[in-house]
């Protein structure tokens, strides 16, 4: 594979957590010792807060009223295609049973977790679609608890639009604390909640380390790092539209890669002309994170040919993967590996992390090799269950019996040596697993 790389990343994507997980293991064992008090003082020392933790329904009503009504619309709009396409992936979730032998019946079913907790981001940017992203496909997955949690403004608590939100989608208790603290009071079920079963949303390093250090205790969505996207590009894509949407993804942080891949060496050379003009044109705290991310993290890539380029994009996995390109159909056939595909110019990743109703809590660094991202699926245990006759059982109990003792489980043989005894009294078997 012969590839010119227009601009290579100087730093890496792969970033270890071992320089935040001792401070995190210390935090996570002080406020499972010390409880609810110890929460609280972690929030005073990290949020630099001290006000109300668990909120009212009247102080869910304060902050509703301070939303304009044009942005509650938007929110709703954007809360019922995220419900509905959830409502959508749930149908495709069916209970099944089958006789695997005459009179020896199988099944699986879906049964939700009963306790979730939603982390809510708001730090340097308030996620206001993380709120409708988390909370309602744990609602439509029918979740019987669901604790949604953010990070308070000093003297001020959460962005009343993510109370809006979480409220607007099913949160049965918002709690006004971030970080570890938040992320160790819905684990251990602190301020009266019941403990989570399994933890999602996204987060810092501080809040991802925790998530990890906590999972096999707690289920998860993932483990997620810094956003990361991926644009394919042909002769037929605006290069302005490329590279305003590399931009509008590395605003991010200032760790996450944006990269271009694509055929046409012009095309790169105008989008690596526009990206700093269009980074210099944002408001410092964007620009701020758009400069350092594109500078360390970004990429161009030429190929010889489409093919090069979807492997390109397997080996990279994205998070968020456009294709601009011609025969839309070829790519989503080709395409194996990413979070989530956004096809022709007409889509873009922000219209996914809003309103458009697929999930923006998806897989990070190159985990989309294995995993897809938050759905009603995540939220729902797939377990099965079996049932039979005597006669039914007579076929597997043989075959229990002789593969236990291959494999010296004697104590798993006589399970199947009773059953055999008792409902078939005049009858020998062989049981020897010779």
């Amino acid at each position: 594979m012969a590839l010119t790389y227009l601009k290579r990343a100087l730093k890496t994507g792969e970033q270890s957590l071992s320089d935040v997980r001792e401070l995190v293991q210390e935090i996570l064992t002080d406020i499972e010792n010390g409880g609810d008090q110890k929460a609280l003082d972690y929030a005073r020392k990290f949020d630099n807060y001290d006000g109300k933790i668990i909120l009212t329904a009247e102080d869910i009503d304060r902050a509703s009223e301070k939303i304009p009504k044009r942005i509650k619309d938007d929110i709703q709009f954007a809360y019922e295609n995220v419900k509905r396409f959830a409502e959508a992936q749930k149908k495709t979730l069916h209970d099944f049973d089958i006789e695997v032998v005459p009179e020896f019946k199988t099944g699986q079913k879906y049964i939700p977790c009963n306790s979730v907790g939603c982390y809510i981001p708001g730090g340097r940017y308030s996620h206001v679609a993380s709120a409708i992203m988390t909370v309602t496909t744990a609602k439509v997955a029918g979740c019987n608890h669901i604790s949604a949690c953010s990070p308070p403004r000093p003297g001020i608590g959460i962005n009343p639009a993510i109370i809006y939100t979480a409220n607007l989608c099913g949160a049965s208790t918002i709690l006004s604390m971030g970080g570890v603290q938040a992320i160790s009071a819905m684990t251990y079920g602190l301020f009266g909640l019941p403990k989570a079963d399994i933890l999602v949303g996204p987060g810092n390093q501080y809040v991802a380390e925790a998530k990890r250090l906590l999972f096999g205790r707690v289920g998860l969505d993932m483990v997620a790092g810094p956003t990361d996207s991926l644009i394919l590009a042909d002769q037929t894509a605006d290069p302005e539209v490329v590279a305003v949407d590399l931009v509008g993804q590395a605003e991010h942080g200032y760790n996450s890669p944006v990269w271009l891949v694509t055929d046409n060496a012009v095309l790169a050379d105008k989008v690596l002309t526009l990206i700093p003009k269009l980074i210099a044109d944002l408001p410092q705290v964007n620009r701020e994170n758009a400069e350092a991310a594109w500078r360390d993290f970004g990429e161009i890539i030429i190929c010889s040919n489409r093919e090069e380029m979807a492997e390109i994009s397997d080996e990279y996995a994205p998070e968020h993967l456009s294709v601009q390109a011609n025969d839309l159909d070829w790519w989503l056939k080709r395409l194996k590996c990413y979070g989530s595909l956004f096809l022709g110019e007409e889509t873009t990743v922000a219209y996914g992390d809003k309103a458009s109703g697929t999930n923006h809590v998806l897989p990070t660094a190159r985990s989309a090799r294995y995993t897809g991202g938050l759905s009603v699926h995540k939220y729902m245990k797939v377990v099965t269950w079996q049932q039979a006759t005597r006669k039914g059982s007579k076929e597997i109990a043989q075959a229990t019996a002789r593969i236990s003792r291959t494999e010296g489980m004697e104590g798993h043989a006589r399970t199947a040596d009773i059953r055999l005894k008792k409902y078939f009294t005049d009858e020998d078997f062989d049981l020897s697993g010779e």
